[in-house]
């Protein structure tokens, strides 16, 4: 059977968009937390690959999502290059902070694909037991995003000092993006061989820099990435999702490596359908709250969301997300509405 994400990433328009959302394998399944229960830590459960490509298994038995997001976390990649990464319960990442230019120079960037070994496997794992119709993506963080992680030590506020490094010190900040850029590419090459069908690239942060920045720091980053991965693989589509960018959004879709981008609440389905998807796929953007909502809320607004993007090629998809108190039956009722919308 065909895998109609990959039809609609390779060109062709879906009265009924495929659909999957970002965190569908989470917290808000009572499976997902039986297995995390299991695991003991959530490092250890992106680790195990029997338990990782179980919760990758999950939403697709509920829902028959047309794709399948294998169960990792962007944080791996730092963590394969040497930096100590661990997580404290309520509070999100933490990694030991790069100090300077020499931190940059002892990154362990020939260990990618041994570090992460037992991702390839869960990946594995889950293309023999996916459905044959169900694309499987693989994905990398951005190096913006990672650096932000790598250098404030986890999460901040405004990312003070990752914005001083790179506006101050643009020189070194570019040996860890090139550093970063590199360090993607062996790991999304190793995603695709173990069988990953297309990949998408999260850049969660770009939404801090200005435009100049925006262009140095995410869009080139993004575009080498892509690039690198098809030298290798040519016929691997490429997803972007640079959050926060708002119009900035028209620098992404100049990228002819890249098949869709994803788009976040902040940009209107009007405007994507407008200036998007004449170039490329568009992917979104139902806000992650509306699915908490349920209801009507619900669907009103995917059929808004559904009837603007109608026109064009388009991944049904959140614009972040799926939220922890979203009920199940809530994500139930969007992929009916979704698979029904040929039909109205």
């Amino acid at each position: 059977m065909e895998r109609t994400l990959l039809r609609v990433l390779q060109g062709e328009h879906r009265a009924s968009p495929p659909v999957w959302l970002m965190r569908q394998a989470g917290r808000y399944l009572p499976e997902y937390r039986e297995a995390r229960a299991k695991a003991g830590s959530f490092l250890e459960l992106c680790y195990n690959p029997d338990l990782a490509a179980e919760v990758t298994l999950q939403p697709i038995r509920r829902y028959g999502f047309d794709a399948a997001i294998i169960f990792s976390d962007i944080l791996v990649v730092p963590q394969a290059l040497g930096r100590k990464l661990w997580f404290e319960e309520g509070e999100g990442p933490r990694l030991e902070p790069l100090a300077g230019p020499a931190d940059i120079a002892a990154l362990a960037t020939d260990n990618v694909h041994d570090a992460l070994e037992p991702v390839y496997q869960a990946i594995r794992q889950t293309r023999s037991a996916l459905p044959a119709e169900t694309a499987l993506i693989g994905f990398c963080g951005a190096p913006f995003t990672l650096a932000c992680y790598m250098i404030e030590g986890g999460g901040s506020r405004d990312f003070l000092k990752v914005k001083q490094w790179a506006y101050g010190h643009p020189d070194s900040f570019r040996r860890l993006s090139d550093a970063l850029v590199q360090a993607c590419i062996a790991h999304l090459d190793g995603q695709v061989r173990a069988g990953c069908d297309t990949v998408q690239i999260f850049d969660s942060w770009a939404g801090l820099l200005p435009e100049e920045q925006l262009f140095r720091w995410s869009v080139q980053p993004i575009q080498a990435i892509a690039r690198g991965l098809k030298a290798r693989h040519p016929d691997v589509p490429v997803i972007a999702f640079p959050r926060g960018v708002g119009p900035a959004a028209l620098m992404y879709r100049r990228m002819p490596e890249l098949a869709a981008l994803s788009i976040d609440t902040g940009i209107g389905a009007h405007w994507a359908a407008q200036e998007l998807q004449p170039h490329l796929a568009v992917q979104g953007n139902l806000d992650p709250v509306m699915l908490v909502t349920g209801g009507a809320a619900l669907v009103h607004e995917a059929r808004r969301i559904l009837g603007k993007l109608a026109g064009g090629r388009h991944i049904f998809n959140l614009g972040h997300g799926i939220l922890p108190q979203t009920p199940p039956d809530n994500v139930a009722r969007l992929v009916e509405v979704v698979r029904n919308w040929s039909s109205r």
